[in-house]
């Protein structure tokens, strides 16, 4: 079953700033000012687009959550 909403997280320390994520999914993920991902809300509708933009990280440093389970990057 799936949650009514999931969690994105971006490991900063391991954030290289490359700026995928934000370019492939704007409204999902931003660069802040030390051009470090961020997730524009912690909380999101289920979104396959979140799961892509984990998988793309070259650092894989966004993890998404569905409950307590992490479900990106997808092995």
């Amino acid at each position: 079953m799936r949650a009514v909403a999931w969690t994105t997280e971006v490991d900063r320390g391991l954030c290289m700033g490359s700026g995928m994520c934000a370019g492939m999914t704007p409204d999902l993920y931003a660069l802040d000012d030390e051009d470090r991902a961020r997730p524009v809300r912690d909380r999101m509708a289920p979104d396959d687009r979140a799961l892509d933009a984990a998988d793309s990280c070259p650092a894989s440093a966004i993890l998404v959550r569905d409950g307590d389970a992490l479900i990106g990057p997808r092995p």
